[in-house]
């Protein structure tokens, strides 16, 4: 089919990443967002904004907050279809759990509730709640948490939740990317050379290319590591053989090790106490300065709850290791006695834990989590430019043939690429300008996005309509312009409805808010360059179109 292994190489990197690159292009934006998910919490909800807190007392403030959850009320009228009968209106408690981290001043709070009679004995309804840590006051359910409730999942999932659809889909993503990467290199047998080289007074196609082999090249093992970790992570997903054809096998070790360690895994039907779980937390913590630990608890588990078979999991915060959980204790509920502390992982686990923990960087290291961030965004730059080096490398031919598909390529890059930069900054404009008292509040937030994404989409197709004759499209100067237009239109929003100018937010040191002003203000500096370099290239551009259709005349 081809002369010789390298071209079999660029056609697979060549098509491959055409097809999917739109799909990593959002995969990548919004992984880069979620590194700040929590930052971009506090700017969307003003009443978070404090100094991250530590886990508050369990006995004082969480227990009675978890006595008076009840399940979620979309959740519980899906679940009316999954059981057999009539759903009970009082579920049995599960599980109660309290999780935060060192970047979180509010604390994320949930119960698992039984379904009785449900068709899949393991199915179960949560309810959610997000508390003030310092008062035990419960935020409003409509608030949506922009960074870790929307941008976090659109990273992994698309947000396309039906049979786990957008999972498949990032999954795989993740494996072409792979395949891209490894054919990148195969074709560019002058990798390190292209380190160094960027042309950027070279025409369009040249210095598009440099580009796009520079940022491939300069994050190529932050790329794979992430491609590979990430199906790790979902694994279970991609292979569920726990599930499927070793389920029985997976019971029966379920109950095995429930014995062997001592953590009861089902409920005993006869109703328990609990003691008080503060004083299982300061064991947990005396237990980890014994060893030289960091004593931040990061995770608080009761399990079976009100049940003589109930037991409390304590978890040490992620923020010294790269692992995301670690050194769990387990105390009888009845009683506080330790039941079991978990021992060192094996070897396959403590990979599996090592990839996943790296992958979500929870742990403290400021510096690394920006590098995260540059990472993400050059592999967002890589695709784009990936696609512009696919458009102006064709477009002439394609215009001779009457061949639009150049046409189509650009269209779907431009609204991607600076589409979705549309759509995220008019979410955060309409989290800025929807009333607080309005009713699903964070519905209408999602609705912003996505009615925004479709716009700019829209746009994009119809202002690309020039590439067909070869001609330079103006979808990207005019969605650049709205980018830098949408961002600044944000900072000054959040400075006229909070009153939380740059100004008054680094002079307090509160870098969660400045920090997302100033990422946005520098994107719009981005985008103004971005605008000028391509203003600067139409003349030129221009120029080749025309020449080229001399020279095809006189032929």
């Amino acid at each position: 089919m081809f002369q010789n292994f390298r071209l079999t190489m660029a056609w697979l990197h060549t098509w491959f990443g055409l097809v999917l690159g739109f799909v990593l292009v959002v995969v990548f934006f919004f992984g880069s967002l979620s590194v700040f998910d929590r930052e971009i919490d506090r700017w969307a909800i003003p009443e978070t904004r404090f100094a991250p807190q530590p886990m508050p007392s369990f006995d004082k403030m969480l227990l009675p907050v978890f006595q008076g959850m009840k399940p979620d009320r979309a959740a519980l009228e899906d679940a009316r279809g999954r059981v057999n009968g009539v759903l009970p209106e009082q579920l049995p408690m599960r599980r109660w759990g309290a999780y935060t981290t060192h970047r979180d001043p509010v604390l994320d709070m949930f119960v698992e509730f039984g379904l009785p009679n449900a068709k899949n004995p393991d199915d179960a309804v949560f309810g959610i709640r997000t508390i003030d840590p310092r008062s035990g006051a419960s935020l409003p359910d409509d608030r949506l948490k922009v960074g870790s409730r929307f941008f976090y999942p659109m990273h992994y999932s698309l947000h396309l939740e039906w049979l786990n659809l957008g999972y498949w889909v990032v999954g795989f993503a993740a494996l072409v990317m792979l395949v891209a990467l490894v054919s990148g290199v195969v074709m560019h047998r002058k990798i390190f050379r292209e380190i160094f080289t960027f042309r950027p007074r070279k025409h369009t196609q040249r210095s598009t290319l440099d580009l796009h082999n520079l940022t491939g090249v300069v994050a190529l093992p932050f790329h794979f590591i992430f491609a590979l970790s990430g199906l790790v992570i979902f694994g279970g997903i991609y292979f569920p053989v726990t599930h499927s054809q070793l389920e029985p096998l997976h019971e029966l070790h379920e109950v095995q090790e429930a014995k062997a360690l001592g953590l009861p895994a089902k409920p005993a039907g006869v109703a328990g106490t609990l003691v008080s779980v503060d004083a299982m937390v300061a064991e947990a913590q005396r237990r980890w300065a014994a060893k030289g630990m960091a004593g931040e608890v990061g995770f608080v588990a009761v399990q079976h709850p009100g049940d003589t078979n109930a037991y409390v999991s304590v978890y040490r915060a992620g923020t010294d290791r790269v692992t995301v959980m670690g050194e769990g204790i387990h105390f009888k509920a009845a009683t506080g006695d330790v039941i079991h502390m978990d021992p060192p992982a094996t070897v396959v686990a403590g990979i599996n834990d090592f990839l996943t923990g790296l992958h979500l960087q929870h742990f403290r290291h400021w510096l690394l989590r920006w590098f995260y961030f540059m990472g993400g965004m050059a592999g967002c730059v890589c695709i784009a430019t990936g696609f512009i080096f696919y458009v102006e490398k064709r477009k002439r031919q394609h215009a001779r043939q009457g061949v639009s598909a150049s046409r189509w390529v650009d269209g779907f890059a431009v609204s991607t690429v600076t589409g979705t930069l549309i759509a995220t900054l008019g979410m955060m404009i309409g989290n800025r300008l929807l009333p607080d008292n309005l009713p699903a509040r964070g519905d209408w937030e999602q609705y912003i996005f996505w009615g925004t994404w479709v716009m700019a989409f829209a746009h994009g197709l119809w202002r690309t309509a020039p590439v067909a004759q070869a001609r330079v499209a103006p979808a990207w100067r005019e969605q650049c312009w709205a980018v830098a237009a949408l961002a600044v239109l944000a900072v000054l929003l959040n400075w006229a409805t909070t009153g939380d100018h740059l100004v008054r937010t680094i002079g307090a040191g509160y870098w969660p808010v400045a920090g997302v002003d100033l990422v946005m203000l520098a994107g719009a500096a981005l985008a103004v360059l971005a605008v000028r370099k391509l203003k600067q290239r139409e003349p030129v551009a221009s120029a080749a179109v025309v020449s080229s259709g001399t020279e095809a005349a006189r032929a």
